[in-house]
């Protein structure tokens, strides 16, 4: 995906203010999304230190947990999409290793989208697992604007 169409959806995708509530809602949408499409896909969502939500849907596997944890690390520590992380890394060369950041636990594909909330910033990860990266990201940024545009 474009990087200037990733970053003017992130400046979209901002909350007015994010609870474990609106994390239940958020990952029932999201399974909701992912059953209507018969998607084999782990959904998690979590702050930097607590999990909110997580459902591993019929065909998923344990890889996908795995995935689904090295997006999320990447896009709470960039502060943005992992799929934009990994475009401008792409477009510049670069890997995550630049930043000394293993494999093992980051990844740069797309799937996992930050929690922004108005006034406070980045408070958690959205991350979806089990499709090709840019259906991944595509999925979660669709639950999130569904519950903003609802």
């Amino acid at each position: 995906m474009d990087i200037t169409k990733l970053e003017a959806e992130a400046a979209r995708l901002v909350f007015p203010r994010f609870t474990e509530d609106t994390a239940l809602r958020l990952g029932l949408t999201l399974v909701e999304l992912a059953k209507a499409g018969r998607h084999p896909v782990v959904i998690n969502i979590r702050t930097a230190d607590r999990t909110l939500f997580h459902a591993a849907l019929p065909g998923s596997a344990p890889l996908n947990d795995l995935w689904a944890r090295r997006k999320s690390n990447t896009a709470l520590y960039f502060h943005e999409a992992s799929l934009l992380v990994g475009a401008r890394n792409r477009a510049k060369g670069q890997t995550l290793d630049r930043n000394g950041l293993s494999a093992e636990d980051y990844a740069d594909h797309g799937g996992a989208v930050p929690i922004r909330v108005v006034g406070a910033g980045v408070v958690g990860v959205a991350t979806v697992s089990g499709l090709p990266q840019v259906e991944d990201h595509k999925l979660v940024v669709g639950a999130m604007r569904a519950l903003l545009d609802g």
